[in-house]
């Protein structure tokens, strides 16, 4: 049996408290022993979309958000929009989050979401994320859309452990 397609939407106000849901739940699942567990215990989703409807509204439209939806129910979020190197916009693009109903994991929603995103960005000679280090799966995720680790390495902290990201790389032209 089939599944019903999906459907990939700009974000609005009213998805922000679903959005929060599957990003704070996403994190708490995706991350579990890749960062601090009282840091992932602490996340709230309440507190998360409270900021994010703030910055919904602050928005300069350089930030892109997404909803991928199947049947009318919001089952994954994305983020993209320039690159920055520092506090310079570059000429790259970069996805910045693409989070998946935990529930919902392997059926086309982050393939949808990874898809629409870079379409959206073929005017940029190339699309840029970064992923945690160890987070295999998603690292296998991106490597099958095509992207490739291209050296650059940082530590994000959180919860006051250094946690290793890599970054990706992926020509959208030429």
């Amino acid at each position: 049996m089939t599944s019903p397609p999906v459907r990939v939407r700009a974000m609005t106000l009213a998805d922000c408290d679903r959005v929060s849901e599957i990003r704070v739940r996403g994190w708490q699942s995706a991350y579990r022993g890749l960062m601090p567990q009282p840091y992932l215990d602490a996340l709230s989703v309440e507190r998360d979309a409270e900021r994010r409807r703030a910055r919904f509204h602050e928005s300069d439209d350089a930030v892109v958000n997404l909803v991928a939806e199947r049947e009318g129910k919001v089952l994954g979020w994305a983020a993209y929009g320039p690159y920055q190197d520092g506090e310079v916009r570059t000429a790259d693009a970069e996805l910045y989050a693409v989070y998946v109903d935990p529930a919902h994991l392997g059926g086309g929603i982050g393939r949808a979401l990874l898809s629409a995103s870079a379409e959206r960005c073929s005017a940029y000679p190339r699309m840029l994320l970064w992923v945690l280090k160890e987070n295999t799966r998603a690292r296998r995720f991106y490597e099958r859309a095509g992207f490739r680790p291209d050296g650059a390495e940082e530590a994000v902290e959180t919860g006051g452990v250094p946690v290793p990201e890599v970054r990706y790389s992926k020509a959208l032209r030429g």
